[in-house]
């Protein structure tokens, strides 16, 4: 476990804009926990750098198409996800489970009619633009006739530092790749 504080001091050190002992003064800590985030922030378009799958589950609703995802969304998660990946299913409350087919836009923009019902759905499209609240969106397709549970397969975001004082634990090598 390292403090960001010294992470961003090592990083500073080997490219020589501080010797071994110096400290941040507090202009050089909001600015470099600044650029640290910026850089983290960027991190989350490179797949090697989403270190962690995560499966979630959620409660569908019977005859509803379309839900938000990220933190306060309709699915609530800690962060909104960075991909979806395979496999993604729907389980009844027999505890069957029936697998999904995760499709992009233009197969989504192609299906006429949405809002066909079957009881499980077959299709899901996870659309990762933002909409004002920042929250991403899931279609399934067909319309789910009953209450499903959906588990997916997220690719979660590397996350960013609150403060300079912040104790991290990071995945072996990435302390020294950031």
């Amino acid at each position: 476990m390292a403090a960001v504080s010294s992470m961003i001091l090592r990083s500073m050190r080997m490219i020589g804009e501080k010797a071994r002992g110096e400290t941040l003064d507090a202009n050089e800590a909001l600015e470099c926990l600044y650029e640290l985030n910026s850089f983290m922030d960027s991190l989350n378009n490179e797949r090697l750098m989403c270190y962690q799958v995560l499966q979630e589950s959620f409660a569908l609703s019977a005859n509803t198409v379309s839900y938000t995802i990220g933190p306060g969304a309709t699915l609530s998660t800690t962060a909104r996800p960075v991909k979806i990946i395979d496999p993604c299913f729907v389980r009844d409350s027999s505890n069957l489970d029936s697998p999904l087919t995760l499709i992009g836009p233009d197969q989504y923009g192609a299906i006429v009619q949405k809002s066909v019902g079957q009881t499980y759905p077959s299709y899901l499209f996870y659309d990762r633009g933002f909409d004002s609240s920042g929250f991403g969106m899931i279609n399934v397709y067909p319309t789910p006739s009953a209450g499903l549970t959906l588990f997916l397969n997220t690719q979660q975001a590397v996350g960013s530092f609150a403060a300079i004082s912040t104790q991290v634990t990071l995945p072996q090598g990435y302390q020294l790749a950031i």
